[in-house]
């Protein structure tokens, strides 16, 4: 009967979170925008390729071609639609961006709570490989690795998630460290409930707020990430923004003033995807800090 209502108290705090949230949707215009910008994007990357599929053999007459009624982009150097590479070109990276921030948010949560339950050696040990984990430069280091190892999207998102934990780590283990102290927690010791209810159950709806804006941060660090390294020609992913902009680049595009859209194309798309990601993170630090609320 007690372990009913303590689940039924956890599924209304989750319930009041996820109502907050819809309601900073339709207050803040920023907020909604980052959203609707988002969705849009996604929608484009799932559904447009359908639509507008590839092209699969090149057109020796239609080489960077200017923006016109068959092909609103233009061409590019193989005379292949632009438009249609831009909306294939957006799956890989948002699939690599969600997975990096879903195992670097879990490895954060995990490891910080557990660090700030548990305490003693463990947290004292977790602090100090968090601080040096702090002092590695990650570009530079996934440079390294990306010339000795083939690193594919999924290795490349686990990488990176172990290279995005330990900030995470720390912010976390401060607020489970405040968090500890409420009565709930408490009572939850005294029932002798296991560490993983306490963390998932008891603390983890209560940082909805902050888990989902670091979400939103940790795809945008790795965008940023993967579109650098594809950008050096240092992963080999066949269909791609980053792999655009590489080779839009290297065909010199920006002397060409009929083909500067293969360029812009895809740049302007990741812009608009880390606008959008910077704006649902404002608007979410806003809904759940008292402080930043206006």
């Amino acid at each position: 009967m007690a372990d009913t209502a303590v689940r039924l108290k956890t599924h209304n705090r989750l319930a009041r979170s996820l109502r907050h949230v819809g309601d900073a949707i339709t207050r803040d215009i920023v907020g909604a925008a980052g959203f609707g910008i988002l969705f849009l994007i996604i929608l484009m990357s799932v559904v447009g390729p359908y639509f507008f599929p590839l092209d699969t053999i090149s057109d020796p007459d239609k080489l960077l071609m200017a923006p016109s009624a068959d092909h609103f982009l233009g061409t590019d150097h193989l005379g292949r639609d632009i438009w249609a590479q831009v909306v294939s070109g957006g799956r890989e990276l948002l699939v690599l961006a969600f997975l990096t921030a879903i195992v670097a948010v879990l490895l954060g949560i995990f490891l910080g709570s557990l660090a700030a339950l548990v305490r003693g050696r463990f947290d004292a040990v977790m602090l100090f490989l968090a601080d040096v984990w702090l002092t590695i430069p990650r570009f530079p280091l996934l440079v390294v690795l990306s010339g000795f190892f083939r690193l594919d999207a999924v290795a490349l998102a686990i990488v990176l998630a172990i290279l995005s934990w330990a900030g995470l780590f720390r912010t976390i283990r401060a607020e489970v460290l405040s968090l500890k102290k409420r009565d709930y927690v408490e009572a939850a010791f005294m029932l002798d409930m296991p560490i993983g209810y306490i963390i998932f159950r008891e603390i983890i709806p209560n940082m909805a707020g902050f888990i989902a804006a670091s979400f939103t941060l940790l795809m945008r660090a790795a965008i940023y990430a993967q579109v650098g390294l594809v950008f050096l020609g240092l992963l080999p992913l066949d269909q791609n923004w980053g792999v655009m902009i590489n080779v839009a680049w290297n065909q010199g595009v920006i002397y060409n003033p009929d083909a500067i859209s293969f360029l812009l194309a895809p740049t302007i798309v990741i812009c608009l995807l880390i606008l959008s990601l910077v704006w649902i993170s404002r608007s979410l630090e806003e809904l759940f800090n008292p402080s930043l609320r206006k």
